[in-house]
């Protein structure tokens, strides 16, 4: 078996005579240690070393240099303002206890720490706990759930394609998101379990209210209704009428139920979330579904994921997809125009009816995603220009999904929970394109938007421009390339003219520049985002680590352009003032340290490479100078750390609890 490596090891004090082997298939921690070979690796999906080849570089070359004229005063073909909180989040809610917290005293660190990176650039997050495991979840009393959990599964239950599981989950879970919103702006939706109508199980709505109260902004009426029949919870005959009959039928139920004493749920209600599955939107607009309930419909949604790996995943029969065929499907910026063309009308249907549609449940592929596509650098590009497509295609918000250990495509993964002491979060390049599309739109909430039809409308390097007050204020420029000769590093030529009768220059002395980079499309883990990573597998606390480089290019006053160069493959953020970037960095970033650890021994581990040439029963040298000692790692028996300063003591306590530990929180909410 292999040695791994887990947590820092303050050097020259700690001196037992250990060893130490890697949890079998499981991948190591640090970067630098090997992992498994991906044609034998057994372990969870979440870190799964698979490693694809790059797609070539285009032939013929795509131009090198391009000019991008903007213009001051407002621009035809830019969105409608947008909200900072463009980018959210969808918890799978059976996952839940890994994500946000084993309850509602003990919340996640990194988990609140990840959503005040958001709330630093955008003002807010929008946080969605349901899919396919909310349908029939049901509230029960916490001493209906041994061992104290605030959720199980029934696992001999489960249902679908996706083989989900029924849920039951206490009021634990809702003081828990409560909690959360006292430290983080996180707002939040949830789901009415759809699967049984009559009646209706109404009980996580009254809760909710009483628990979570403004903080709830919607409650999901079905999730993806369209295929219900396929999943053998409707009839065959199911359809849109059906589906426009039953949310009159929750409303009915609401009204009656003593759950809505206020009326305000009533008033929440988001739909109809159709996947795309034999429905399409227009099938659920023409029952007159938004004007017969344009009163109770908080928000219209959607849920579309470009494609599936059901049948990889599920053993569903259809041939399976291989990862490296569709590779280059995931790089180009058509992927995104062409899925979200069948959108547009929808989009104007909305803004005629005065909502905001929601493509509420998204990545890069259903039923998990693939191995080295969903967790690899090309995705964070993939998902940064479709959150910035969609925005300019209208939608006022996406969900990014994440799932359990299970699946490729997670924004982030708690360690296993067998691990959570001495293994810290794995960051995913979803999380990435999240972070920088809030950077990207600021937290003005008037952001617009434009497709800048980039180098002639080259598929490979697309751009935008971002406007407030109609006056353009940010670059967003992509290269999805991987080439590491450098021959296809582009260079974007930017100019800003002065609109009206007058025209005129007005583009800045100097521009200041942020890169979204790594060494190629499939690497994995350790990306940076101006210089500052959040690391491999088990690597992160939810805080970016490093210095931040933001980068400063002069202008060309005379000829009145700024010259600002893409590597292959990377993203640059280029801001058009000081104020601009000033806006969009926002506020410093609160962080979170634990005030409960939930393991105090045996934490202290080395690096495998380390390990491997200094360990054995001899016991090392003392490196202060003394003899050498022999140590144990049972609590009891001779201390492992001989010689550790009481100093050392804190400051390791306080990095651990930091990097995967519990957050202690008084309820927020009196019960």
């Amino acid at each position: 078996m292999t040695p791994f490596a887990t947590l820092l090891l303050l050097p020259l004090l700690a001196r037992a005579g250990i060893t130490i082997y890697q949890a079998p298939g499981q991948a190591a921690f640090a970067t630098s240690a090997a992992s498994a070979n991906a044609a034998s690796y057994t372990g969870a999906a979440a870190y799964n070393p698979t490693t694809l080849t790059p797609p070539p570089v285009p032939s013929p070359a795509v131009p090198s240099s391009f000019a991008l004229q903007l213009q001051t005063g407002g621009t035809p073909g830019a969105s409608i303002p947008q909200p900072g909180d463009f980018i959210g989040f969808s918890i799978e809610m059976s996952v839940a206890n890994q994500v946000l917290g084993k309850n509602a005293t003990f919340i996640q660190v990194p988990f609140l720490n990840l959503m005040a990176n958001i709330q630093q650039r955008a003002g807010a997050v929008r946080v969605r706990v349901g899919g396919n495991s909310q349908e029939s979840a049901a509230l029960v009393a916490a001493s209906e759930i041994p061992d104290g959990k605030i959720l199980q599964k029934n696992l001999t239950g489960v249902t679908g394609t996706t083989q989900t599981p029924p849920l039951e989950f206490s009021d634990e879970l809702l003081y828990m998101m409560a909690n959360i919103s006292t430290l983080v702006n996180v707002r939040w939706f949830l789901g009415i379990p759809w699967f049984v109508t009559q009646p209706f199980d109404l009980a996580i709505v009254g809760a909710a209210e009483r628990i979570l109260g403004d903080t709830l902004i919607g409650y999901q009426a079905a999730n993806e209704p369209d295929l219900y029949n396929a999943h053998g919870h409707r009839p065959a005959t199911y359809g849109p009428f059906d589906y426009f009959g039953e949310v009159s039928d929750v409303l009915t139920q609401l009204a009656s139920s003593g759950n809505d004493p206020s009326g305000r749920a009533r008033t929440l209600l988001l739909g109809p979330s159709i996947a795309d599955a034999g429905w399409t939107p227009e099938d659920v607009w023409n029952t007159g579904f938004v004007d017969a309930y344009s009163g109770n419909l908080a928000f219209l949604s959607v849920e579309k994921y470009p494609t599936d790996n059901c049948a990889a995943a599920f053993n569903t029969g259809a041939p399976i997809i291989d990862p490296q065929t569709v590779f280059p499907n995931f790089l180009t910026h058509k992927a995104h125009t062409s899925l979200l063309q069948p959108y547009l009308n929808s989009t104007a249907f909305a803004q005629a009816h005065g909502k905001k549609l929601l493509m509420f449940e998204t990545n890069t592929a259903s039923c998990g995603g693939f191995p080295g596509i969903s967790d690899a650098f090309g995705a964070a590009l993939w998902g940064l220009d479709y959150a910035l497509q969609m925005a300019h295609s209208n939608f006022s918000g996406a969900m990014f999904h994440v799932g359990g250990q299970n699946v490729f495509y997670n924004p982030f993964t708690s360690p296993p929970t067998n691990q959570s002491t001495f293994h810290q979060w794995t960051i995913g390049p979803i999380y990435y394109s999240a972070l920088v599309a809030a950077e990207a739109i600021g937290p003005s909430n008037t952001t617009q938007v434009l497709d800048l039809n980039a180098n002639g409308g080259n598929e490979f390097t697309p751009g935008y421009a971002i406007y407030e007050a109609g006056e353009p204020v940010r670059v967003a420029l992509f290269n999805y390339i991987t080439d590491p000769t450098g021959a296809s590093t582009v260079t974007a030529v930017i100019s800003v003219a002065q609109g009206g009768a007058g025209g005129g220059g007005a583009t800045p002395t100097q521009v200041k520049v942020k890169y979204l980079q790594a060494t190629s499309v499939s690497q994995k883990g350790s990306y940076t985002w101006a210089g500052q990573t959040f690391g491999g597998n088990f690597a992160s606390d939810g805080r970016p680590t490093g210095t931040e480089d933001v980068q400063t290019v002069a202008c060309n006053t005379t000829a009145q352009t700024c010259s600002v160069t893409v590597p292959a493959p990377g993203f640059a953020l280029v801001f058009l003032s000081d104020g601009a970037q000033t806006e969009a960095r926002g506020a410093p970033s609160t962080t979170f340290a634990t005030t409960a650890l939930t393991k105090t021994q045996n934490t202290a581990t080395v690096e495998a490479s380390v390990l491997a040439t200094s360990n054995g029963h001899g016991g090392p040298s003392d490196p202060l100078g003394g003899a050498g000692v022999l140590g144990s790692t049972s609590k009891g028996r001779v201390s492992g750390a001989v010689g550790l300063r009481p100093g050392a003591v804190l400051f390791a306590s306080s990095l651990g609890a930091l990097a995967f530990g519990m957050v202690v929180v008084g309820r927020a909410v009196v019960r």
